[in-house]
């Protein structure tokens, strides 16, 4: 069975401040805009929601609201892909090709080679394991986690260090050549982040 990561550039603090924001207005324009993506998550998940996971625009005024929230833990996923709905529709997609779809340890093959390059600040694999913003309740899938600015300028930095080393001795870390195209993606989506003062990546896992 694969995975694959869904990867935005946005504003970290901004967005994480939607949560329990009661923003009315912003719910107003998902479901009148978005109802159709509404419907069809709630047609996909319809098994689930039969036995009384929320609706998708249910899930997501909760999220919103700060709660209140199923007390099944097997409903949790629809605050997850709550707000990963308000992620795609305050961010900006970035490529990923490199990671959808994946299979088994990837990701943390992938961080592999990022260590191998001295970058140790980020994380693919939080995408994976992290968790979503508080008070929304924790739910493997999908997977949910966040590079900050502060992080990412700090992975460029590690990075830029091992570069130059690299281009001293014209030694460079061992790495496979689908790890390598991996790591550059990672290193593309830190860039247009530290382009943008107070711009992160939030990923996610399903």
């Amino acid at each position: 069975m694969s995975s694959s990561l869904s990867v935005y550039l946005l504003d970290v603090a901004a967005t994480r401040a939607l949560v329990g924001s009661r923003d009315e207005q912003l719910l107003e324009v998902i479901r009148d805009s978005f109802g159709d993506d509404l419907a069809r998550d709630d047609d996909y998940f319809s098994h689930a929601i039969g036995r009384g996971a929320p609706t998708a625009y249910e899930a997501l005024r909760a999220v919103v609201h700060g709660g209140p929230f199923s007390e099944d833990k097997e409903h949790a996923f629809q605050y997850g892909y709550a707000y990963r709905r308000l992620c795609s529709l305050t961010g900006s997609l970035l490529d990923n090709d490199c990671f959808t779809p994946h299979r088994g340890d990837w990701l943390s093959v992938v961080d592999e080679g990022l260590r191998a390059l001295g970058v140790t600040a980020v994380s693919v694999e939080d995408f994976s394991f992290g968790s979503l913003p508080t008070p929304l309740p924790y739910a493997y899938t999908p997977g949910c986690g966040e590079w900050t600015p502060e992080a990412v300028a700090r992975a460029l930095e590690q990075f830029e260090t091992t570069k130059r080393a690299v281009d001293a001795s014209g030694e460079a870390p061992p790495l496979e050549p689908e790890v390598v195209e991996a790591v550059m993606q990672c290193l593309g989506w830190m860039r247009h982040a530290a382009r943008r003062p107070g711009f992160g990546v939030i990923g996610f896992r399903s």
